[in-house]
């Protein structure tokens, strides 16, 4: 066995692990063995002068030589023989010693490549499910913030237009309590004004009731003493002009100043809810803009989920391709051993 297997002329199978998985198989089938041609002898010289009885002998011993030598042959050819049988022999057992420790490793290896497989799909399963509830959570989180938020606004909102619209009720009681103030002041001030023309009125008359009774002492003066008519009638008409001009003008600016004030009051009131409506104006806008921001925001975040979502399901698709590579491959492996196995026992076969 050992010549037959270091000798290049015999038949070698040789093993190389290059598939992931698989073996490889190669038979090398020795040389035809080249059988040495006997060196001829050189040829006896014929002897002319041989007898019967020595012809008969050397035929005899010719023929006996023959025999030995196929004898030899025989037996040469039995040995060889023998030996060729022992070489397969022991070539088939271990060539199946081989096949079962090969078969044997790989049913080992598909069991762990089995198990690990099988592990890794539960351990996928459990991440994913994590995964899943995860997302789930913080997408009701999310869901009950934005609820709450939207609630936060629209109770800001309501109280916003609530105090705005009491505030109006109040700026509008007060501007109808501003007009009613004007209004009575305005009549106060007219009946005082009249009261004022009817005092300077009388005053007048009684001026001019005076006067006259001054021109008639004047007159009588005049009369008596005959000096100074023309020079006091003209005082007396300047002193009375005097007077009722600087009341005039008194009573004609406390008018105005009043007039200007009450229409600077009025101004300044409507300025007051001027700001105050263009305050509320940009709280409301203030707000909008704080609701559109917010659903703005709701909308990336549903978008985000989505997003995740999709991502998720692309990376489960993924996994579950690469299960059903590794399943593929794993069966091509089960075909390939099936078709080593196969060919080993063909070949086992055709050698037996």
């Amino acid at each position: 066995m050992a010549d037959a297997q270091t000798s290049p002329s015999s038949t070698e199978v040789r093993c190389q692990e290059k598939t992931r998985g698989g073996l490889c198989y190669e038979v090398i089938l020795g040389e035809a063995d080249v059988k040495a041609t006997p060196p001829k002898r050189a040829g006896s010289p014929p002897n002319k002068n041989m007898t019967v009885q020595e012809i008969e002998e050397k035929l005899r011993a010719a023929e006996e030589r023959r025999l030995q030598l196929e004898l030899n042959k025989i037996t040469a050819l039995s040995a060889k023989m023998q030996k060729i049988e022992d070489a397969s022999r022991k070539k088939d057992e271990q060539t199946n010693q081989f096949i079962l420790n090969t078969r044997e490793a790989l049913e080992a290896k598909m069991e762990n490549h089995v198990g690990k497989r099988e592990a890794y799909i539960t351990d996928l399963k459990s991440k994913l499910k994590d995964h899943i509830e995860n997302v789930e959570k913080t997408r009701l989180t999310l869901e009950q913030q934005t609820d709450e938020v939207r609630t936060a606004i629209e109770d800001k909102l309501k109280t916003a237009s609530e105090l705005r619209d009491e505030n109006m009720k109040k700026m509008m009681e007060r501007l109808k309590d501003h007009e009613e103030q004007v209004k009575r002041v305005r009549t106060i001030n007219t009946e005082k004004l009249q009261q004022l023309e009817t005092t300077v009125q009388e005053k007048l008359e009684q001026a001019q009731s005076r006067r006259a009774q001054m021109e008639l002492e004047q007159k009588e003066k005049l009369r008596n003493h005959n000096t100074r008519p023309v020079e006091i009638q003209t005082e007396i008409k300047s002193t009375l002009e005097d007077k009722i001009s600087t009341v005039s003008q008194h009573i004609e600016t406390k008018l105005t100043v009043a007039e200007q004030n009450r229409v600077k009051e009025i101004q300044r009131k409507l300025e007051t809810a001027k700001k105050y409506n263009e305050r509320t104006v940009e709280l409301k806008q203030k707000m909008e803009t704080l609701i559109s921001e917010k659903s703005t925001k709701s909308t990336q975040i549903e978008s985000k989920l989505t997003a995740a979502e999709q991502k998720r399901e692309k990376e489960l698709q993924k996994k579950l391709e690469n299960v059903k590579k590794n399943e593929r491959r794993a069966e091509t492996v089960r075909q390939n051993k099936a078709n080593i196995l196969a060919s080993q026992q063909e070949v086992t076969a055709s050698s037996g």
